[in-house]
């Protein structure tokens, strides 16, 4: 019998509060499952489809309810209320599911949602963690390059960029150039889908398209120049490095925003430097 997972079982025994269920008629393991969960008309040798799960008194127990989160998945369930050494979590169950605070990566507080995984800890109990999720997230999404979609955030990494889950299922990213500080763990945010890899993960946008976008960008440049006194001790030619760190956008869309400013002779671009006029 599978702690944490949906598996069918055997009524080997029947009572007056409920009955007993193993994995075959001859097992001495056996766990119970309450009255009030017993399917109608169930006998003894019919196999019923149950959850495990421990109550209240750390006991095993099934139930047929199927919980919002189980073993090797993800879902983001909302925190009903904190202490000092972690949250508890409605996910479907009488009994709310424990997240320690060692398996938090922000503080949290009532009313908060966040995507979690189970898992079971060193007293054999299942909890929760926000931690670990990009290898359960699915990549068999049917978002295609344009599409509009909705990203629930998980982990900022300063290497890579900021990990989202679309639809909060399917695994995707924002690069790191994109500026990502308006958001918290937990957050869900209107994204665009920039590219599908071959191995089905989503690299994702809060930009928005280039002919929408320039206008902000150019206004961020002009910005940025204000507080350098107004002239950038680098051009276009900056490398992207340079680029997302001082104005947290891509080296292409620095060099539209240029373009743009150019244009409308709000620059000049020497050899060495950009200057407000």
């Amino acid at each position: 019998m599978k702690l944490g997972e949906k598996q069918k079982l055997v009524i080997t025994k029947e009572v007056d509060f409920g009955v007993y269920l193993s994995e075959h008629p001859q097992d001495r393991q056996t766990v119970l499952l309450p009255a009030k969960q017993v399917p109608k008309d169930a006998a003894t040798g019919d196999e019923v489809e149950v959850f495990l799960y421990k109550d209240s008194k750390d006991r095993l127990i099934a139930t047929t309810k199927t919980p919002y989160l189980v073993m090797d998945g993800v879902a983001a369930l909302k925190v009903v209320e904190t202490n000092d050494i972690g949250a508890f979590l409605d996910w479907g169950l009488e009994k709310d599911l424990f997240l320690p605070y060692k398996e938090m990566t922000r503080k949290l507080k009532a009313g908060d949602e966040v995507l979690v995984r189970l898992y079971i800890d060193k007293s054999s109990r299942l909890c929760a963690s926000m931690r670990y999720l990009y290898d359960l997230l699915q990549k068999d999404s049917p978002c295609q390059k344009g599409d509009t979609v909705s990203a629930r955030i998980y982990e900022f990494s300063g290497n890579f960029g900021t990990f989202a889950a679309v639809d909060d299922r399917y695994s995707a990213m924002i690069p790191s150039f994109e500026d990502c500080s308006h958001l918290k763990i937990g957050d869900i945010t209107e994204a665009r889908v920039t590219n599908v890899k071959p191995d089905g993960k989503l690299d994702l946008t809060i930009r928005r398209q280039a002919y929408l976008q320039m206008d902000e960008d150019a206004e961020a440049v002009l910005k940025v120049l204000d507080s350098y006194g107004g002239v950038l001790p680098f051009n276009d030619k900056a490398s992207p490095e340079v680029i997302k760190r001082e104005f947290k956008m891509s080296k292409n869309a620095f060099k539209r925003a240029v373009g743009r400013l150019y244009k409308e002779q709000k620059i000049e671009i020497t050899e060495k430097s950009i200057r407000k006029l």
